[in-house]
């Protein structure tokens, strides 16, 4: 009897090391994607030092409108995630708002930024949204190529350069 209810013992202690490995494992990938974005690059300055540059330049472009746009659009993403994605959407529309040289962001540069900066996995998602809020993305639908993609790792400021020099 005794060697029946430790061998069950010790079965349970096995299910609950793997499930605590996986838990770690999971939580140390996200903190090691942290980590890597946090790292400089060449210029001497990190993706998201670049980000936070970009939101506070253009801080005076961004009307209450356009704030409640963003926030709006984000609205699908989970909770827990919505800061960082909201952040990383703000840092592309804003880098193209100063590219551009507009005295106010408006919904052009809103849907450029909003298009690239979304993982291409969610733009089923985000058209959507799109559609939801009867927003017309048609006039953006090149801007789909050029969207993040997580197997194809690139700054998040490199593709603004190319939408900042498409007409409107």
């Amino acid at each position: 009897m005794i060697t029946v209810s430790f061998d069950i013992f010790m079965i349970l202690i096995a299910i609950w090391t793997f499930i605590m490995l996986g838990a770690m494992t999971i939580g140390g990938f996200f903190m090691f994607r942290k980590f890597l974005r946090r790292m400089p690059k060449g210029d001497g300055y990190s993706e998201l030092d670049w980000q936070d540059y970009y939101i506070e330049k253009a801080l005076p472009l961004w009307n209450q409108d356009a704030r409640e746009l963003l926030n709006e659009l984000v609205s699908p993403v989970p909770e827990l995630f919505r800061d960082v994605a909201k952040e990383r959407i703000a840092g592309r529309i804003s880098k193209i708002a100063l590219d551009e040289g507009v005295k106010t962001i408006e919904l052009d540069q809103i849907m450029k930024g909003y298009i690239i900066a979304t993982p291409k996995k969610d733009h089923k998602f985000m058209k959507k949204k799109l559609k939801q809020l009867e927003i017309d993305y048609t006039p953006y639908l090149e801007l789909f190529e050029l969207a993040d993609d997580e197997k194809q790792k690139f700054s998040i400021f490199e593709q603004t350069e190319k939408v900042s020099g498409r007409p409107s």
